[in-house]
């Protein structure tokens, strides 16, 4: 999805769809509740790439688009993850597809054990959009891990997410998807920073996308 806001933060946003906001959930999710959740983000990914409007693919890939290709949803990749703050935490640039950079703050740090391997992750938010009300508990989640360049992209996959309440967040790897620099290069992308990096391989989300 294309943002009107000043043009670095344009250009590196725009590589993400609509973000998604998930309220946290007071009962637990039933796995057919979870796996609707699932099939209902991957309709909504498609819809947006099928939008001329929204796509970031271009009119030659885009007329002959007819889905992205995803992992089977899996319930064990919803993970209920520690949330760990870090109120001290100094703002950076993080680095991007092209020189443009964004400024972000580790907003807080989630422990988790996935696969039968525990592992943590560093969770951004952007500094750039927080002004905006809309985005004032978004947070950004880029992460790598050992399927990117053979079932997924190379450069990692995204998820979004929005501030918890308290100190556990639910994170749905099933809802990871790809940069939008994947389908277009003229869009510029945040890099995925190599603390983000798992030690197991994540077959849930989007996969790599084929443009032949």
């Amino acid at each position: 999805m294309k943002y009107s806001l000043l043009l670095t933060v344009f250009l590196v946003f725009a590589c993400k769809p609509d973000k998604k906001y998930h309220e946290a959930k007071k009962e637990p999710q039933s796995g057919s509740t979870l796996i609707k959740e699932i099939n209902d983000f991957q309709q909504e990914l498609n819809a947006t790439f099928k939008n001329p409007e929204t796509s970031p693919l271009p009119d030659r890939y885009r007329k002959d688009f007819d889905g992205l290709e995803f992992f089977l949803p899996d319930t064990t990749y919803v993970v209920h993850a520690k949330f760990e703050r870090t109120p001290d935490a100094v703002p950076f640039l993080m680095d991007s597809t092209t020189d443009d950079k964004t400024r972000e703050v580790v907003y807080g740090i989630v422990h988790f054990k996935l696969n039968g391997i525990q592992h943590q992750l560093e969770i951004y938010q952007s500094l750039d959009l927080i002004s905006q009300d809309k985005y004032k508990d978004y947070l950004f989640l880029p992460f790598l891990d050992e399927t990117n360049g053979t079932e997924t992209y190379g450069g990692g996959r995204y998820i979004d997410l929005t501030i918890p309440e308290g100190d556990k967040i639910v994170i749905d790897f099933n809802k990871a998807y790809n940069p939008y620099c994947v389908y277009n290069k003229e869009y510029s992308c945040p890099l995925v920073p190599r603390q983000n990096y798992l030690k197991t391989k994540v077959r849930a989300g989007v996969k790599d996308f084929s443009k032949e």
